[in-house]
This record gives structure tokens, C-alpha cells and sequence, in this order.
């Protein structure tokens, strides 16, 4: 029973409910050189799907995660969380967006934001995202 109420309280089985999923990200900063890092873990997700954004202050990463359809399967147990989902990052500090990179490799995405001499404009930008697979 108590490994029941243990599963029952994740964070996870919560976001299930809102019809999406809602990837694991980890953020920090660096000294030299100065930048703040994004990772993002996006297993599954087709990277041509990905979209990365910076907008005053505030990065945003979304995409979908899709089911594969597979005629006649019969499901025993489904724990994988697939759909929709937008995660955003507050910056905290001003950063070089046209400088900024990101790379998808092996399910995860990392971000490096470089922080700005200079104040961030307002304008939304998007950040090109390298290493998407040539179908």
C-alpha cells in the first residue's frame, strides 16, 4: 500500500492528466565563459519538431512527442508520456540571443545562452537548433 501512495504523488503522473508530457530540464551558469545552459531531455522527440525561443527574459522550448501507431497492439502497461509540451526558463539575466546555441544529440537538448555586454532587445528570436537528423 505504501508503495501505492508513492507513485500515486509523483510529479509526473500529474502532468500526465493535463495530456502532455513534461521533460526534465536542468539549468546553470558559467563564469568562463560567461553563458547560462539549458538541458532539456527530449528522448522520443523528433528534433525537426523541436522549437527554441527567446523572448524578453524568458527562454522557451515546446515540441511533441508522438505515439508510435503500431496496428493490433495491445497495451500491458503504458508509463511513457507522449504529447504536446512548452517548457519555459526564466533567464535572469541579459543574454546574447543571436549568439546563442543549441544542439540535439542523443535525446537531449542543450542550450548555451551567452550573457550580453549590452541589454537583451524585446524582439522574439528563434535559436536554430543543430544536429537534427537528415531523413
Amino acid at each position: 500500500m505504501e508503495e501505492l501512495f508513492n507513485d500515486l504523488w509523483q510529479v509526473p503522473r500529474f502532468a500526465r492528466g493535463q495530456g502532455g508530457f513534461r521533460p526534465q530540464i536542468d539549468c546553470y551558469r558559467t563564469e568562463r565563459p560567461a553563458a547560462f545552459h539549458v538541458i532539456v531531455e527530449l528522448a522520443g522527440v523528433d528534433p525537426a519538431k523541436i522549437q527554441v525561443f527567446a523572448d524578453e527574459g524568458t527562454l522557451i522550448v515546446s515540441g511533441e512527442r508522438r505515439r508510435p501507431r503500431c496496428a493490433g497492439r495491445i497495451y500491458q502497461q503504458m508509463e511513457i508520456d507522449y504529447g504536446r509540451f512548452t517548457r519555459q526558463v526564466a533567464l535572469g539575466a541579459d543574454i546574447d540571443v543571436e549568439a546563442s546555441k543549441a544542439t540535439y544529440k542523443r535525446g537531449v537538448l542543450t542550450i548555451v545562452l551567452p550573457l550580453a555586454k549590452k541589454p537583451a532587445s524585446a524582439e522574439r528570436i528563434e535559436i536554430p537548433v543543430s544536429g537534427r537528423s537528415r531523413r
